[in-house]
């Protein structure tokens, strides 16, 4: 093998590593963080109720930063742009272990939305053009597995932890390994950039995103307390939908804009966008919602790991119809997939409308599984749709506007799940009824939006038009798995810029 060959096979590890060990920490991070919560809030003296925020905010950031993220990559360097995130990650870690109060938690979480959504825009930018062919559909397919690993097994880790470390653990840990990768990316990671995309990057864009969905995230957190009709609430969603006019106007007009308004004529896009957007928004707001609810003293007093353990069910469920989610999709249609994803997550949200504080943990199990099926069925046929139905070269804004979606989705139903559920468990509680049947009632009222966000997201049949799914390869099965945390390419994408002497 020449010296050549042999060079070139150490950066091809080198950018698969990096990228795909960055990917595992983030999404295990952000995963791990749900379980986390009752313990930091203990640990701290912070309601859990501004604790929220540790999650609304990440989520926050990561849908104003993760197009412009990859735009700042490809004009500047994506390698440049990898390793600031993996920097700003180790620094956001570092300030969360440290806190010692609820503000230093929810900054250094909204600064890791930033990071964790430039590292995975970034890095798999670079996977992408340091192949081409079958073999970036190999280096993807790896990228999406160690992504879907660190989601499911996130929970678990951060039960594990805070039993053998306190919460800081999980945080410390996190950042050793993103620090490891700094000196991986250096040595072995070649820079790139896009020549042929436009210098101007769409910051006006990016502050608009967070004008329209901060106010908005502010009024369902706190409308419980202010009142819908209320002066503040008001005034928030009047300042959302300005702000969302605002970013329409601007994106008409911006050369390089941070959204193609254009690709929004696509009907199968755009309805597998908003199931994007549904499915993330179910899946954080149930994991939100159980992590507490399992934890709770006055329900099943669970330690974080206990937690951990009974979201498993849900998890393994997820992971285990993986391979038969794109032959279904394949045999009846990407629109019917999702359809049927959503009836049955359906069935299961209504079944926990009816909870009561009698229930045990195995009356939990079905329902959470027939939501984690449904939802994986909904959403691996409405990752690969929203990118295999527009041209290869918009292959990559598509992919970023489903990502921003899912990110849009997971703050939303978030900060709507836990002012219902919030809501109704102080309202049950001031009527003079005990703390596990308000906490339950609370559960199913939080349910009930569940519901109807997946009832909702059958309609989308209508929405998606025809769209028959590629056949099943090794890269769909990857992009199934990773659809809960990120939408990649199921094939080839053109490499746009080479590398950087």
């Amino acid at each position: 093998m020449s010296t050549t060959d042999t060079k070139a096979k150490a950066a091809g590890l080198g950018v698969l590593l990096a990228a795909c060990v960055s990917a595992l920490v983030v999404n295990a991070n952000t995963s791990a963080v749900t379980i986390l919560l009752p313990a930091i809030s203990e640990d701290l003296g912070a309601p859990i109720a501004q604790l929220q925020w540790a999650v609304t905010g990440y989520m926050l950031v990561g849908a104003a930063v993760i197009v412009t993220s990859g735009a700042l990559g490809d004009v500047f360097g994506r390698r440049r742009f990898f390793l600031l995130g993996l920097l700003l990650f180790v620094a956001s870690c570092a300030l969360i272990a440290l806190s010692t109060g609820a503000e230093g938690v929810i900054i250094g979480r909204m600064i890791q939305g930033a990071a964790g959504s430039t590292i995975l825009a970034c890095g798999m930018s670079l996977l992408s053009v340091d192949s081409s062919g079958t073999e970036q559909m190999k280096a993807i397919t790896l990228w999406g597995a160690a992504s879907a690993i660190g989601a499911a097994a996130g929970p678990l880790i951060g039960g594990v932890l805070v039993d053998a470390t306190g919460w800081q653990g999980l945080f410390w840990i996190d950042a050793a390994i993103a620090a490891a990768c700094v000196p991986l990316t250096i040595f072995t990671v070649r820079e790139s950039q896009d020549p042929d995309r436009p210098r101007s990057i769409d910051m006006l864009g990016t502050v608009l995103v967070a004008v329209a969905l901060v106010p908005l995230v502010l009024a369902l957190s706190e409308s419980g307390d202010w009142g819908w009709i209320s002066v503040p609430t008001i005034s928030c969603l009047l300042l959302s939908v300005l702000g969302a006019v605002g970013f329409v106007a601007v994106e008409r007009r911006a050369a390089a804009p941070l959204v193609n308004l254009e690709l929004l004529r696509n009907r199968v896009l755009v309805g597998a966008t908003l199931a994007i957007l549904l499915v993330a928004g179910a899946i954080n707001a149930l994991m939100y919602l159980f992590s507490l609810y399992f934890q709770d003293p006055a329900t099943f007093g669970m330690t974080p790991l206990e937690a951990g353990l009974a979201t498993l069910p849900a998890a393994a469920a997820m992971i285990a119809i993986t391979p038969l989610i794109t032959p279904l999709a394949v045999k009846i249609g990407s629109r019917y997939a999702v359809g049927l994803g959503f009836g049955l997550a359906t069935v299961g949200a209504v079944a926990l409308v009816f909870v009561k504080p009698s229930w045990a943990y195995a009356a939990f199990v079905l329902p959470l599984i027939l939501i984690a099926v449904g939802l994986g069925f909904a959403n691996g046929p409405a990752s690969s749709a929203s990118t295999s139905a527009v041209p290869a070269a918009e292959v990559g804004q598509a992919s970023g506007i489903s990502n921003m979606a899912r990110y849009v989705g997971g703050s939303l139903a978030v900060a709507a799940a836990a002012t219902v559920s919030t809501a109704v468990t102080d309202g049950r509680t001031q009527a003079g009824e005990t703390t596990s049947d308000a906490l339950a009632a609370g559960l199913a009222g939080a349910s009930v939006l569940l519901a109807v966000m997946s009832a909702a997201g059958v309609a989308l049949v209508l929405l998606m038009g025809r769209h028959r799914a590629d056949k099943p390869g090794a890269v769909h099965l990857a992009a199934a798995a990773a659809a809960s945390t990120h939408t990649i390419p199921t094939r080839p994408v053109p490499a746009t810029g080479g590398d950087r002497r």
